[in-house]
């Protein structure tokens, strides 16, 4: 008896500690030329969203990547392999995570097309308060710092933000 107990003690103590890790892995560190910038994941939001982006990350998916569309006064956009704002990861799409969170300054949401459930791995980081994007997007993280260096991402030239000899996420990593 004493050894299933103690069998039980260490299952428990194992599983608990997981939670705990998975609690201290909703913290990414996103890499920039201008510097490090951390990002709060909010699965309590979109839990389908930040898994996807968490899976993506563990496979360096975001590493190399750039920001293809960033419009002053408004948002960067990455995470499209292909550069050109119609590429997507090989995962598949997600169902939209909607939610009452407003978009400001520093909210990160999915980037998708027409259709509310095409968000693959496109996302987009608020420049500024975006309150037309409320209940449209998923919510799915926020900046707690370093928004300073968000702030330094090249903007794009008129045309919709595209921008020519853009700048890239150097890495993407789950903080520890």
């Amino acid at each position: 008896m004493k050894r299933i107990v103690m069998i039980v003690f260490a299952t428990f103590a194992l599983f608990s500690t997981n939670l705990f890790a998975s609690a201290e892995s909703n913290t990414l560190n996103l890499k920039l030329k201008a510097g490090i910038v951390e990002i709060k994941l909010r699965p309590d939001l979109a839990p389908k969203h930040v898994a996807q982006i968490k899976a993506l990350v563990k496979l360096k998916f975001y590493d190399g990547i750039v920001f293809h569309r960033v419009i002053k006064n408004f948002m960067a956009q990455a995470g499209d392999p292909t550069g050109t704002g119609s590429g997507k990861s090989d995962l598949p799409n997600i169902e939209a995570e909607f939610s009452n969170a407003p978009f400001l300054r520093g909210t990160l949401g999915m980037a998708r097309s027409g259709h509310p459930d095409s968000a693959n791995s496109q996302f987009f980081i608020m420049l500024a308060n975006g309150s037309h994007l409320n209940g449209q997007y998923t919510v799915f993280g926020e900046v707690t710092k370093g928004m300073e260096f968000v702030d330094k991402i090249k903007r794009g030239n008129g045309g919709g933000g595209m921008v020519d000899d853009p700048d890239k996420i150097i890495t993407l990593k789950l903080a520890k």
